[in-house]
């Protein structure tokens, strides 16, 4: 096995592979658990986690943190490995969901979707009231060098403490983006650009924090020979979302994954979602007729702060969970870049299999080549 393990602060992950989070209800314990098992960090993804409990519209913030409860516990059942929750910051109940996480012992709290300020308060707070010391780790989900530096700035000031580490998600991702559409396709926000100046902005803090400070990469990755590329360019680690969807274990219906295993390039369309980001999906029926509706649906849920539901002619929770269950005539399906190279539905052990197999064989070539220019250059 030549992957190296990811360590992030005295956690060792055997492989340096991060299984995204997604929502709503494509990532929960089944696949996480799967994914840890192999080796890997399996995700839960905490977005509307809830919307299956009856009490979910008249007590949202409850249903959701019982839910996450209730998923990180079956997780454990299941595996021994390293288990992790991404959290949106936009959620209004992401303050309840990371302690309910916290709570639960979650090995690592991913948190994007804004920039999370207050994240290492919550977790001292629960320190202090328990009286007890809680390892979760606490590494944010950033989409420039920019936003980890002041990050690091912020929570050194404040609480006395730095990242455990970041994922950096480019703009070849699935979902919400942390973009402008018209930033999409611009080499200064390729994931390439924005790993290397957040690593950067990741080392300027590491004697601060007397400890390396991991930078994962996310957004487009797909092969082994991917996670190569991103490793020799400083990255610990990868984060890959899009091709864990077209897997057994994938919580979503298999409705759903048959939809990645059927979709084009061209398929592939960037969406305004009712939470003020773009967003990558899979174009449907659903979303061609969105031109069509009007505005103003009646909000149940109150999930993301930045929704405006006058403004907006859908639910985005309600769309992505009929999209989950197969219903995709009244929902859709986010999707990275990459989504048109998935050909079938496999399990969770042969895709870790592929990718270390895939990864060995770029090695092997990238040492051809490195041992080539050496024994080319000029001896002195």
């Amino acid at each position: 096995m030549s992957l190296p393990v990811l360590k992030i602060g005295d956690l060792t992950v055997k492989l340096p592979i991060v299984q995204g989070g997604m929502g709503v209800g494509i990532s929960l314990h089944r696949l996480a658990s799967a994914v840890s098992a192999q080796g890997g960090v399996g995700v839960i993804a905490g977005a509307m986690i809830g919307i299956r409990e009856p009490d979910v519209g008249s007590n949202p913030a409850e249903a959701n943190a019982r839910a996450i409860k209730k998923e990180i516990r079956l997780a454990r059942s299941l595996s021994d490995g390293v288990l992790g929750v991404n959290i949106m910051v936009a959620l209004t109940d992401f303050v309840a969901l990371v302690r309910a996480a916290v709570e639960e012992k979650i090995d690592i709290i991913f948190a994007g979707a804004g920039l999370p300020l207050d994240l290492p308060k919550h977790l001292l707070d629960m320190c202090e009231e328990k009286k007890e010391e809680f390892k979760t780790k606490l590494i944010p989900i950033v989409s420039s060098g920019r936003a980890a530096g002041i990050l690091c700035k912020k929570w050194i000031s404040r609480f006395g403490v730095v990242p455990d580490g970041f994922v950096v998600e480019g703009p070849k991702a699935g979902g919400h983006l942390g973009f402008k559409a018209e930033d999409l396709d611009s080499p200064d926000f390729s994931l390439e650009h924005i790993l290397r100046e957040t690593i950067d902005a990741a080392k300027n803090f590491e004697d601060k924090a007397g400890r390396a400070i991991p930078v994962i990469a996310a957004g487009g990755v797909y092969t082994g020979e991917d996670i190569h590329r991103m490793l020799t360019m400083g990255a610990a680690g990868v984060q890959m979302a899009t091709r864990f969807v077209a897997t057994h274990e994938c919580d979503a219906d298999d409705r759903f994954k048959q939809a990645f295993v059927n979709a084009r390039q061209e398929d592939l369309t960037i969406i305004k979602s009712p939470v003020g980001m773009p967003g990558r999906a899979i174009k449907n029926h659903f979303i061609e007729a969105l031109t069509d509706k009007k505005p103003n649906f009646r909000c149940i849920f109150r999930c993301v702060h930045t929704c405006d539901p006058k403004n907006s002619p859908y639910c985005i929770a309600a769309a992505l969970f009929n999209a989950m269950r197969g219903n995709l005539e009244k929902g859709f399906a986010f999707a990275g870049a990459n989504v048109g190279r998935i050909s079938g539905i496999i399990s969770v052990k042969e895709l870790m299999d592929c990718l270390q197999q895939e990864f060995e064989a770029a090695k092997s070539i990238w040492l051809g080549k490195a041992g080539a220019m050496a024994m080319e250059a000029p001896q002195t």
